[in-house]
């Protein structure tokens, strides 16, 4: 079944423009206007991502980042800022976005995006038609290849957005190699970074943040003028399902 978009935007012919271009590419789509809206779409409809711009007429795009990052996490979230709001984009990420687009943006590039995203937000359950996967186990966490999950030292689940074990994936792939942030955004989303793209970086820090409310040190290091590296020893094993 194909991926269900919802896009709120408080612009009407953005809203007609991105339902007609989305269906051709052949997503669900649904559409918001305002804050109302998107309370009553998410209540209703099962969504896989939302395109939600900063500006509402009735609320913020920002509180309803956090609101869907704290109770429904499954759902990636694209925010859309003008070009200009670079703070806005800043804290979109550092509250839980997948990823930001600017406007105007080419209908093209949000397709791009949001594939990109979907590829790598976590799977609710494992396909039984899944090949075995890998168990990358370090620092006393376990991450599932095949469900995009972390188990801590606890027993719990670590709450990781799809960018963010994204990110931890490309790291477990390659301990103790320093990756730079261009290297990083190009195995993560398959693009370039610009002088002033920081999405790496707040990525970085919440996964720091969440493995240190997990109880772990800092496993992720910054290496001056390089990048970052994955500090800690990594053993694989497999897992059938």
């Amino acid at each position: 079944m194909s991926a269900h978009i919802l896009v709120v935007d408080d612009d009407l012919e953005i809203r007609r423009l991105l339902a007609r271009f989305l269906g051709e590419q052949g997503f669900r789509v649904s559409l918001a206007g305002s804050r109302q809206e998107f309370d009553e779409r998410i209540a209703s409809e099962a969504i896989d991502l939302v395109v939600l711009d900063v500006m509402l007429p009735d609320g913020s795009g920002l509180d309803i980042c956090r609101m869907l990052r704290n109770r429904t996490p499954h759902v990636s979230v694209i925010l859309v800022t003008a070009l200009k709001e670079e703070v806005d984009r800043i804290i979109g990420l550092e509250l839980g976005a997948d990823d930001y687009l600017g406007k105007p943006f080419s209908p093209r590039e949000l397709v791009a995006r949001m594939r990109a995203v979907l590829r790598r937000a976590p799977a609710s359950t494992p396909s039984p038609l899944t090949a075995p996967g890998q168990l990358y186990h370090f620092d006393g966490f376990t991450a599932d290849a095949s469900t995009r999950s972390v188990i801590g030292r606890d027993e719990l689940p670590v709450d990781l957005t799809g960018a963010e074990y994204q990110l931890l994936q490309v790291f477990l792939d390659r301990p103790g190699r320093v990756l730079s942030r261009d290297q990083l955004l190009d195995l993560t989303q398959g693009r370039e970074a610009n002088p002033f793209d920081r999405s790496i970086d707040v990525l970085v820090s919440r996964l720091r943040r969440k493995f240190r409310e997990a109880g772990s040190a800092n496993i992720l290091k910054t290496i001056r003028n390089g990048g970052y590296q994955l500090a800690t020893r990594v053993e694989v094993s497999e897992t059938f399902p």
